[in-house]
Parts: structure tokens; C-alpha cells; sequence
């Protein structure tokens, strides 16, 4: 918590211009800080009266935490590929930690609910309720903040979904710990902490942050960058719980629910044609549409191309995108900066089409094709078909 004492203060205004993020400004003479201060001292430094402090919260004792939790994550009762990429993962800290793996699920009639022991899982905690059926913030994250209090895990992971983006940040509030979005790696370090691994700085550098001093250790992860383990026979509890009709409470009510078309489905795509800059114009989409429906594919892009206008953003692949490992990549026109390569570097084969033989995609490669791709993608096409006759 940060405090202004009025009796010290003189008004000079040297904080203001010490806050590097904008949070503080002059209001009759006095510092007013706005509620998204950093709490980074910069103002306590500067100030030479000591009017400005900080009162840092008292640390919580977080020895009696253990275990790692997964949200399991589902979409009309269909339990997310990400939550079985989470436990595969998890199954791992887990055993390092000598900790059990636990799973979380809220919704109605869940199916495969009693499978995930299979792919790792020690035990299963299942809330289902009508109310659950749908996605609703306010109620999921009310559920789940208080069970976590209850069990005390040192670890909850949450797939980096629209939902778990949305749900992640407001169930760390709740419990007052800190949480690392988008997270490509994670690892415990020789003292026991989760290592978490994320892009930074427009992904050109990975940053791995640890939450030392609050539990539980959150953060989301995203799909398609963990490997689910091969199914196994293994045997776990499951656990069924009553819904607190407290919890179901809500500001929020759902008047209608959209659902898109799942042919532009690119995260669980085996086949993807992505284009980029190099394509030259908006048209040249049609081409790549051309070529992915011969492949039984679907077609992705770069950002540069997104902000171009080409395509929809909703297929975009990199950084600020989503995350993608099918069997086929085919990167056409596309540079290969590292915001993208996040996005699409574990595809199982990545093939490459671009008229710049420096590319920096071609570093990643498993074929490389350095020619113009208006001149060899109606030729693949071409003996897609002849193959198909």
C-alpha cells in the first residue's frame, strides 16, 4: 500500500515527474495516485521530505501448500484438448515435487470426466450443475477461488484460452497471488519453485518468473506448446461436489450464445497453409484456400498480414495469435520472425516457400523452397489433383 503524508509533503511535484507510468499528478498541491500504480518505489526514491511510503504486505506462510491443480476446461460438456496437454505436464512437476496432480471441472454432464486419471491425474473434482453449463466468470470464478482455498495447491495451471485468459487474472485477484499469462515452459528450480516461461518485449527475449512469496504458483498456458502423456490404466479418485447456491449468484446474465464455424478451427488443424507479406495482396488468400482444401487443411496467417486487412484475425498464428502444432505447416510468404515462430515452431513438419533465400523461417525448416510461390503452389495443386483421380 502506498501513502501520501500531507504534513511532509510541499507539493513540488518531483514524484510526478519520477513515475515513469503515468500514475501520479498534482490535486490542490498534493500527489493523487491512481489505482494502477506499480508500487515500483520510484516516487519513495525521489522524494526527499519522506513523504512518500510504501507499506509492504506481510508475507503469507505458504509451507502448508502442496499439490498442482489443472482447470479442466470444457465446451458443451467436451473436455479441451489443452487440459490433457496440462496434465501430461503437470504429471511431470508433480512427480518432481513428490506432490499428487490434482483436476478441477465444472459444468454439466462433463464427458470422459473419469478418464483424465488416465492421462495423469491423482484425483478428479467435479461441480456439475445446470448452472454450470454455460461459461459465466462471475460464478466459475467464485467456485473455483474457493476451492482452491480449501485444498491448498502449490501449483494451478489454466490453459491459455479465451475463457482461461478471462478466468486466470480474476481468480488471482481472489486469492492475492500472482499469475504468469501465456506461459510456453515450465520447470521447478533447485528450490522448489515453478519456473514459468514466457515471451517478452514483442517476444525477443523469454522471460521465466517466479511467484516466491504467495501461493498458489498460477499461471496460464498455451495450447499446443505440451505434450499429453499416451494413456495409461492408472487409477485416481474422483471426487463429486455440491454447488453452493451462494456461489451461483451472478451480475452477469447470458442472453445468447454464438458459436462459429469450426472449418477455420487452426488450433486442432493437422494440415495448415499460412500466408504472410509475401503473398503481395489480399487474392492470394484464395490461393492458399485453394491449396489447403486439396490438403483437407485449413489456411492461417502472419500478424503482418492480419493488420493488413487480409484475413480474419481469428486465424492468426504467432505471439499475439494462437499456438499451433500440426503435421504440416506451409509457411508461404511468410519472414519467420520470432513473433510468429513461437506460434507454429513444434508443427511436426514445417515447409517453407519464399523468394528470399535469408529468410529466417528457412532456419527452422524441414524443406525449404526458394522460389516465387505464385509459380509453385498452382503446381502442388495441380498434382494434388492428378494424385486424387
Amino acid at each position: 500500500m502506498i501513502n501520501v503524508d500531507r504534513k511532509k509533503c510541499i507539493g513540488c511535484g518531483e514524484c510526478v515527474d519520477a513515475c515513469v507510468f503515468g500514475s501520479i499528478s498534482l490535486k490542490n498541491n498534493y500527489p493523487s495516485i491512481s489505482e494502477d500504480c506499480r508500487l515500483c518505489g520510484a516516487c519513495v526514491r525521489i522524494c526527499q521530505y519522506n513523504a512518500i511510503t510504501i507499506k509492504q504486505e506481510k508475507k503469507r506462510k505458504i509451507t502448508n501448500w502442496k499439490g498442482i491443480l489443472i482447470f479442466g476446461e470444457q465446451r458443451d460438456g467436451v473436455i479441451l484438448d489443452v487440459v490433457y496437454e496440462l496434465l501430461g505436464k503437470g504429471r511431470k512437476l508433480a512427480d518432481i515435487l513428490n506432490e499428487p496432480l490434482l483436476c478441477v471441472i465444472l459444468g454439466k454432464s462433463v464427458k470422459g470426466v473419469n478418464k483424465l486419471t488416465f492421462y495423469g491425474a491423482d484425483e478428479i473434482h467435479n461441480f456439475d450443475h445446470d448452472n454450470l453449463e454455460s461459461f459465466n466468470c462471475e460464478i466459475y470464478s467464485e467456485i473455483i477461488s474457493n476451492f482452491v482455498k480449501n485444498i491448498r495447491p502449490s501449483i494451478f495451471l489454466i490453459g491459455a484460452t479465451s475463457i482461461g485468459r478471462e478466468l486466470g487474472p480474476r481468480i488471482a485477484a481472489k486469492l492475492r497471488t500472482g499469475l504468469t499469462a501465456d506461459c510456453t515452459g515450465l520447470e521447478i528450480n533447485e528450490n522448489g519453485l515453478l519456473l514459468q516461461t514466457r515471451p517478452a518485449y514483442g517476444g525477443n527475449i523469454m522471460a521465466s518468473i517466479i511467484c516466491p512469496h504467495t501461493r498458489p504458483q498460477m499461471a496460464t498456458v498455451r495450447p499446443k506448446v505440451m505434450k499429453k502423456l499416451e494413456k495409461n490404466e492408472r487409477e485416481g479418485n474422483i471426487f463429486n461436489h455440491e454447488v453452493n447456491s451462494d456461489f451461483l449468484k451472478s451480475r452477469i446474465k447470458i442472453l445468447k450464445e454464438v458459436k462459429y464455424d469450426n472449418h477455420q478451427d487452426i488450433e486442432n488443424a493437422e494440415i495448415i497453409v499460412s500466408g504472410g507479406m509475401g503473398l503481395g495482396r489480399k487474392e492470394g488468400f484464395i490461393l492458399m484456400e485453394e491449396l489447403a482444401n486439396e490438403l483437407n487443411g485449413v489456411i492461417a496467417a502472419s500478424r503482418a498480414a492480419i493488420d493488413a486487412g487480409w484475413a480474419d484475425p481469428t486465424i492468426q498464428v504467432g505471439m499475439s495469435g494462437k499456438v499451433v502444432r500440426p503435421q504440416l505447416y506451409i509457411a508461404c510468404g511468410i519472414s519467420g520472425a520470432v513473433q510468429h515462430r513461437v506460434g507454429m515452431e513444434t508443427s511436426d513438419v514445417i515447409v517453407a516457400i519464399n523468394k528470399n533465400e535469408r529468410a529466417p523461417i528457412f532456419d527452422i525448416t524441414d524443406f525449404g523452397i526458394v522460389a516465387d510461390l505464385y509459380d509453385v503452389i498452382p503446381k502442388f495443386i495441380q498434382n494434388l489433383k492428378k494424385i486424387k483421380i
